[in-house]
């Protein structure tokens, strides 16, 4: 199944991965093995836009959602809960830490009305398209 693009919405999208490809760029040095970034998905249907992260092991007392002049700020922290003393460690893949994803928002997004819910590890924001203003009708008098 091949997934359909809009083409209002690309645009934006590809802004996004150069912008995120290029601060992850600059950030490397600073990283450690240990970081932990959610993945995203995003999708527009007719009336909204939706992302989902993934964001497993994060309490939802953990995420914070902002928009500020037009982007969309999602950041938390996944939290190591292990106990280390007696352990001697051999493989170490689970990824913890605070994290923050931005995303700059289409002017169609009407930002007032966003709803967020987390179910599963997995945060939904949705992002209602703003209403189509109808322009006003002139009756001519006869």
């Amino acid at each position: 199944m091949l997934a359909r693009r809009n083409d209002l919405f690309e645009p934006f999208m590809e802004l996004q991965r150069e912008v995120d490809r290029l601060f992850s760029e600059f950030m490397k040095p600073f990283r450690t093995d240990f970081e932990f970034l959610p993945k995203v998905d995003a999708y527009e249907t007719e009336d909204k836009v939706v992302l989902e992260l993934e964001v497993p092991g994060v309490k939802k007392d953990e995420l914070k959602i902002t928009v500020e002049d037009g982007i969309l700020r999602i950041s938390g922290e996944k939290k190591a809960e292990r106990d280390e003393k007696g352990r001697n460690y051999r493989i170490v893949e689970r990824s913890f830490g605070k994290f923050e994803r931005s995303f700059l928002l289409p002017d169609y997004v009407d930002v007032q009305n966003i709803k967020a819910k987390y179910n599963d590890g997995v945060l939904t924001i949705e992002l209602p398209k703003k209403k189509e203003e109808k322009p006003a009708l002139e009756v001519k008098v006869e």
